[in-house]
């Protein structure tokens, strides 16, 4: 079956919503539009009909750059339609749906390149998907605790800029973190959970400092979340965890393969 179909439906929908929304913005007159959401959920399963398949196939799994881009965005405007029920976010879901768009054009009509199918048992499959999206996610929770911290500056400056009455209020931006936050570190759980019971070795050598590094990350993601849910963390303590446990996850990840490819081989 082909997928070309809704790869066009999902990047039409994608657009005329994010189109609208950008009207609304222009005019001034941005307000909670249930049908806008009702076309971005569905927008969202045309995207999952155009990727699956794409991502899972009889060769194995085709993790290229692009589709685990559409991916990450898929996860991110479910993420958001499913919190648009209780914030209003529709100026956010605005550029989220216009990356999403962009995301399912590339991985369509470019090429794979020199990816090569990952043709691994289901166990493994499924650690490179959590990771893959829990790195995305978390990447996107540093994005939106970087527009907090704008946003918050901006808030104690008189007068206000007209470009920052467009964003949601700081609690609802807090709180859209804070969902990222959730999402991110259940990811993150999934893939260190997944990589011990799957992978032969989980603490291989050129594993540890990957593994190690992780699990760093995830008790300072599980440490910010208690505080949040217990003392109430939130603004500066937050953002500087967020960004602490991001630096650990990118270390992980460009630390092993500097390890792998520079130290190791000497």
């Amino acid at each position: 079956m082909s997928t070309l179909p809704f790869s066009l439906l999902a990047i039409a929908l994608y657009l005329v919503s994010s189109s609208y929304i950008g009207k609304q913005l222009w005019q001034n007159t941005l307000s909670k539009t249930p049908w806008l959401i009702g076309i971005a959920a569905l927008a969202s399963i045309s995207h999952a009909f155009a990727l699956f398949p794409a991502l899972l196939t009889d060769q194995g799994l085709h993790l290229g750059f692009f589709n685990a881009a559409s991916l990450i965005a898929l996860f991110i405007v479910v993420l958001v339609i499913l919190c648009n029920k209780h914030l209003t976010l529709n100026v956010l879901l605005a550029p989220i749906q216009v990356i999403a768009a962009l995301t399912i054009a590339c991985a369509q009509f470019l090429p794979y390149g020199h990816m090569q199918p990952i043709n691994e048992a289901p166990g493994i499959l499924a650690h490179i998907i959590f990771s893959v999206l829990a790195y995305g996610v978390i990447s996107i929770a540093v994005v939106q605790s970087l527009l907090l911290l704008i946003q918050e500056r901006q808030l104690r400056k008189r007068p206000v800029s007209s470009w920052l009455r467009s964003f949601p209020p700081l609690q609802t931006m807090e709180s859209l973190l804070f969902s990222y936050l959730w999402s991110g570190w259940l990811l993150l759980s999934l893939s260190l959970l997944t990589g011990w019971l799957f992978l032969e070795d989980f603490f291989a050598q050129h594993l540890a400092h990957k593994t190690l590094l992780s699990s760093l990350a995830w008790v300072i993601f599980a440490v910010l979340l208690w505080g949040r849910h217990r003392l109430g963390w939130r603004g500066h303590k937050a953002i500087r965890l967020t960004l602490a446990g991001f630096s650990l996850l990118m270390l992980a990840y460009f630390g092993s393969k500097l390890v792998r490819e520079f130290i190791l081989t000497s």
